[in-house]
């Protein structure tokens, strides 16, 4: 018998000064079994960073077509579509050529430096491709926010962004771009 997924609820306010967008969004997160605390938590920062009217969390492990947050406009044409971790390269090329934007969101220490190594050469030339890597531990800190209900404040002001809840102190989300 497969397991099913667990689920999640946040209730996440976002002020990005950056981007004069400001909103409160009610998330309902399946996380799969597989999933990790941590890897759950950078979708919902990514969707924090990315939020918009029409972003959503997408199938994600389930599904291996499609991003782990997509925002579409009105025709069903994939305006961003954000993946999470190391995609290969092809997976990104697939992602550049039905989007209009992608970003890709690497964390995990060393290992994304090593992947990053591996793919960039192939990744250059894709022009709508943007590729960041989380900094080290911002992972795990943010893993640490992870409970069955949330709610949640992201913050992101002159480049700097943070997200914290009512019972954890704020995690300072730091990247580098890899590719801009």
């Amino acid at each position: 018998m497969a397991l099913k997924s667990t689920i999640y609820k946040a209730d996440l306010q976002i002020a990005d000064m950056e981007r004069h967008y400001y909103g409160d969004h009610a998330l309902t997160i399946a996380r799969h079994p597989s999933e990790t605390d941590e890897w759950m938590m950078v979708r919902v920062a990514a969707f924090g960073l990315f939020a918009g009217e029409r972003l959503e969390f997408c199938k994600g492990l389930s599904d291996t077509d499609e991003p782990d947050l997509w925002q579409k406009d009105l025709t069903g044409q994939i305006e961003t579509g954000i993946e999470l971790g190391q995609p290969d390269e092809r997976r990104m090329a697939k992602a550049s050529g039905r989007a209009d934007r992608v970003v890709v969101i690497a964390y995990a220490g060393k290992t994304a430096d090593i992947w990053w190594q591996g793919v960039k050469g192939k990744v250059e030339c894709l022009q709508n491709v943007t590729v960041w890597s989380l900094d080290d531990g911002i992972a795990q800190a943010l893993g640490k926010l992870a409970e069955r209900t949330m709610r949640l404040q992201l913050m992101m002001q002159d480049g700097e962004a943070s997200l914290g809840s009512e019972t954890a102190d704020p995690v300072d989300i730091r990247w580098t771009v890899l590719k801009p």
